[in-house]
């Protein structure tokens, strides 16, 4: 056991624990009853440690908000989403609004749902495109400029945030795919955080398309910078400049999202396992190509394919094939080249 975890685990106090127990048999009796029992044990710490009122003011309304936002998107979990963001500035009829009308509309047409921030501009284009049946809007409250777009507005499918942590959780957790519209410092924000999660290995795998107006150079300008002044100066790896793609067509984009989930479904690690997820097997000379062309992504073994699920997943998913490996967990760019080859088979 590490460090940090022998310093948040709690010594034990039967009667406390007692009394959690009789308390979720009575009120909150679920299988994931042992986490609930946790999130106590954490209440009675915050007591213990007299924590200010002002810090349990945040933590209470953080967690009213995410267990709204859970309840919310709970019925549309078998539905892929895409989380777009762009200017809440742009007006109804701009080059740039026209395209993410456009890209949302062929979002909804592939079977995906939309997430925006329920602003106006790139926000109420996405909700336009794809409509509000397969519109999701993850508000948040601000003294200017923000207001919840007519579409979804009164929708069951908008929530209203305080917190952007708690909204930019939601934006991530909740999407299969990023789309970035050319905005302001919220967009870069959420371009650079979605990026961040990605080299870092702290989200899954998934497509980032950030897409301009036909002819638009917005996205080629921010493309410049980041190749002048982090990719040369090594603040990023050559590698990490596979994490996103960038385009004018809105067909291309579609594809690069769509494509992404071919063959590839999902992935989680398992021990010290990292697996992969597949909707249909990769035949032997692939699996082959796989470990000659990205050995350097494993600390040891091979990748190597099952029918089903590894011990350890619970019987997640029992219909995927699996290949597993042990990832290095740090060559994220590599990585989505691999899973790119696995989806050209």
């Amino acid at each position: 056991m590490s460090e940090v975890e022998t310093h948040f685990r709690p010594p034990r106090n039967p009667e406390r624990e007692a009394a959690i127990e009789e308390f979720l048999t009575r009120f909150a009796d679920c299988p994931d009853r042992d986490l609930l029992a946790e999130m106590m044990v954490t209440i009675c710490r915050l007591a213990k440690d007299r924590t200010g009122r002002g810090e349990l003011k945040i933590l209470s309304r953080a967690l009213k908000e995410l267990r709204y936002a859970f309840k919310v998107f709970a019925p549309y979990s078998q539905f892929r989403k895409v989380s777009i963001f762009g200017s809440s500035r742009t007006p109804i009829g701009h080059p740039e609004y026209v395209q993410a009308d456009l890209f949302a509309r062929r979002m909804r047409e592939s079977g995906w749902m939309v997430i925006t921030g329920a602003g106006d501009g790139i926000m109420r284009a996405g909700h336009d495109g794809a409509g509000p049946d397969a519109s999701f809007g993850v508000a948040i409250r601000l003294p200017f400029e923000q207001k919840t777009n007519t579409i979804i507005a009164n929708d069951a499918k908008l929530i209203n945030f305080r917190y952007f942590f708690t909204r930019k959780l939601m934006f991530v957790k909740e999407a299969s795919a990023i789309a970035l519209f050319p905005g302001g410092f919220g967009t870069q924000d959420e371009g650079f955080e979605a990026l961040t999660l990605l080299q870092t290995g702290k989200d899954t795998p998934v497509p980032i398309v950030m897409i301009d107006a036909p002819g638009g150079i917005y996205w080629q300008h921010w493309r410049t910078y980041v190749v002048a002044e982090l990719l040369r100066t090594n603040m990023i790896s050559p590698e990490d400049m596979h994490l996103f793609r960038i385009t004018d067509d809105v067909e291309v984009a579609v594809r690069e999202i769509t494509r992404f989930y071919h063959r590839y479904h999902s992935s989680r690690y398992v021990g010290d396992l990292y697996v992969l997820r597949l909707n249909m097997p990769l035949p032997a000379e692939a699996l082959q190509m796989l470990n000659d062309k990205y050995a350097d992504l494993l600390t040891s073994g091979r990748i190597e394919q099952f029918p089903g699920p590894i011990d350890g997943e619970n019987n997640e998913l029992p219909d995927k094939h699996r290949l597993a490996f042990r990832f290095d967990r740090h060559s994220a760019g590599r990585l989505r080249l691999m899973i790119d080859d696995v989806n050209s088979y």
